[in-house]
């Protein structure tokens, strides 16, 4: 089962390693990201950033959209990875549901002018992305690690 869908442009690091992780009890990591999986230098570093007990797939939109509903069906913990936005709407638009989302961390860049806690910034367009997943149900929350209170994204946007 897919026990938590985060949206983290770092991806695989400390707070999904050594906070998610064991919190969730997640046996495997997967990694949406076309841009990732056609890059095995990045590839490598999210294997060595991920912990030993813990598979690691990293497959683009495309794939995913054929493996995860069977992982949705699995047994197994499955803490699911994208790096942002775009990737989300990809996998709904694929017919993927996804009931509720975890934003993580969408660092700032050029022209990100909204800043909602530590680590998410957003333009107008991943307002009108995140207004989008919202209005087809899917819950948003914002929140870094476990312990951190969720933050209302859409409240913050409206």
């Amino acid at each position: 089962m897919i026990i938590l869908y985060r949206i983290d442009d770092r991806l695989v690091h400390g707070q999904v390693a050594e906070g998610w992780v064991p919190h969730l009890r997640a046996e495997e990591l997967a990694v949406v990201s076309d841009e990732i999986a056609g890059d095995e230098l990045r590839r490598a570093i999210m294997r060595f950033a991920t912990p030993e007990d813990v598979d690691l797939k990293i497959m683009t939109v495309a794939e995913a959209a054929v493996y995860l509903p069977a992982a949705e069906n699995s047994a197994r913990k499955v803490l699911l990875l994208l790096p942002g936005l775009a990737e989300a709407l990809a996998l709904t638009e694929r017919g993927l549901k996804i009931p509720s989302l975890n934003i993580g961390g969408m660092h700032y860049s050029a022209g990100k002018n909204l800043s909602i806690g530590k680590a998410i910034f957003l333009n107008d367009q991943d307002c009108a992305a995140l207004k989008t997943l919202s209005a087809a149900g899917i819950a948003i929350e914002g929140r870094g690690v476990p312990s951190d209170p969720p933050l209302n994204l859409m409240a913050a946007i409206a």
